[in-house]
């Protein structure tokens, strides 16, 4: 039935229940009590809608506290139709709070720094990221300038200019960042921030090790392109030159050599498809033949002793053997006659150690924390002296860290040098 012939229904009831008590009085008690009655029924039914507006009333002020009367007539169909408003915005209401929970959980996730300021630049709401890069606390900034709150002249210029098209460049507390400003909904603006100070630090890493291998390569080419020229310029070179000659260009072609194959294994290392070879290692069968290159390589110059009281480890033996030897050979070639160089294997709390100490020339401090990068020399001219690739030490870093262990690097200058390697304790050999 339509609610609105259910309305005048319930009303014509109503007053035929009126009408009718009116009637009854004035038939038996005369016309004068009918009209009372009447007029009674009336009050009656005036102060009964009343009270349900009051009753309506209070609950429209304070809805969640008040309740909803059960109501008769019309009013049962109103208050139904109002609890059921009330159940649906309830229901609205908590869906919104959960899609909000999720938004700005999501917000949260994002790399980018987000930050949501009004038409007038003042802070509504930021994710943690743009905390971080821009020095913001959502819960102390909240409804404040944001221009006031990072005052850098290039972003205040940024921003008040409006110039949106193009993003800004920032360099701010320590970091590089692309700041960009995106205008939406209600003169709404969202601002925001893109750290590229680690794509930047591996851009400036590949141009130093282009520029920096295209040296080291372009060194031995001239002289062997030189030493081709002169030959072939005076085809009647005396023996002895040419010989010189070709020992030069010999020496060179196999820096050449050492420095191509180094940086294939440095490229080998840092593949992710290139995976560790997990296989038990004969740590003393593996030092004692380094000991014995070094003696090699030292041609008895040096003092060389190995202490060996530790375990067997898993792992690939080729990049371990590589990563130790590169260690000892530094040690040779960077300490000078009858020097000493120790080669320690031992068990610790932590697990394996490998140490390499040596009373060589030692290194400064500011050089230990840039020692493991490409083509970084302390000494230019002795590492050429040493015939060193610039290399080794780039190696060892990347063979570490793909068996999970540390490199800890101490040394003093004309004291000497001490290389530790920490393997975690989950690369030793474990009983079958």
């Amino acid at each position: 039935m339509h609610p609105h012939l259910i309305f005048w229904i319930s009303a014509a009831v109503r007053m035929a229940i009126i009408l009718a008590a009116a009637a009854a009085g004035a038939y038996f008690w005369g016309v004068v009590t009918g009209l009372a009655l009447a007029l009674f029924g009336m009050i009656v039914l005036i102060v009964v809608q009343l009270q349900y507006l009051l009753n309506l009333s209070d609950w429209l002020d304070n809805p969640n506290s008040a309740r909803l009367p059960d109501g008769w007539g019309a009013w049962t169909e109103i208050f139904s139709r109002l609890y059921k408003l009330r159940r649906g915005d309830e229901k609205n209401q908590t869906e919104l709070a959960e899609w909000l929970a999720r938004f700005r959980q999501a917000m949260t996730l994002l790399p980018d720094g987000l930050v949501i300021m009004d038409d007038v630049m003042f802070l509504e709401w930021c994710n943690p990221i743009a905390e971080r890069h821009l020095g913001l606390d959502l819960t102390r900034d909240k409804g404040m300038r944001v221009t006031n709150l990072v005052r850098t002249p290039e972003f205040i210029d940024y921003i008040i200019l409006g110039r949106y098209e193009t993003p800004l460049t920032l360099s701010l507390r320590d970091r590089k960042l692309i700041v960009h400003v995106i205008p939406f909904e209600n003169r709404r603006q969202i601002l925001v921030t893109h750290d590229i100070t680690e794509s930047e630090r591996i851009d400036m890493m590949r141009r130093d090790f282009i520029a920096n291998a295209s040296h080291e390569l372009r060194t031995p080419l001239t002289v062997i392109n030189g030493f081709l020229e002169i030959a072939s310029m005076q085809p009647d070179m005396e023996v002895a030159i040419r010989s010189s000659h070709l020992k030069l260009m010999v020496e060179q072609g196999e820096r050449m050599q050492r420095l191509v194959e180094d940086m294939l294994t440095l490229s080998r290392l840092e593949s992710t498809e290139f995976k560790v070879r997990n296989e038990g290692i004969d740590m003393q069968m593996m030092l004692k033949h380094i000991c014995q290159e070094a003696q090699a390589l030292s041609a008895g110059k040096h003092r060389i002793e190995l202490e060996f009281d530790g375990p067997d480890i898993m792992g690939s033996t080729d990049e371990i053997r590589s990563a130790i030897s590169n260690l000892v050979t530094n040690a040779v070639r960077y300490t000078p006659e009858h020097g000493e160089i120790k080669v320690i294997w031992r068990n610790t709390s932590q697990g394996p150690q490998c140490v390499v100490q040596d009373n060589g020339i030692g290194i400064s401090q500011e050089h230990l924390s840039r020692l493991t990068e490409r083509f970084y020399r302390v000494d230019k001219s002795r590492s050429r002296e040493t015939q060193g690739t610039g290399l080794g030490l780039a190696i060892v870093k990347h063979v570490l860290i793909r068996h999970g262990a540390q490199l800890l690097i101490e040394s003093t200058v004309n004291v000497g040098s001490k290389f530790c390697v920490q393997f975690p304790a989950r690369t030793l050999v474990t009983a079958a």
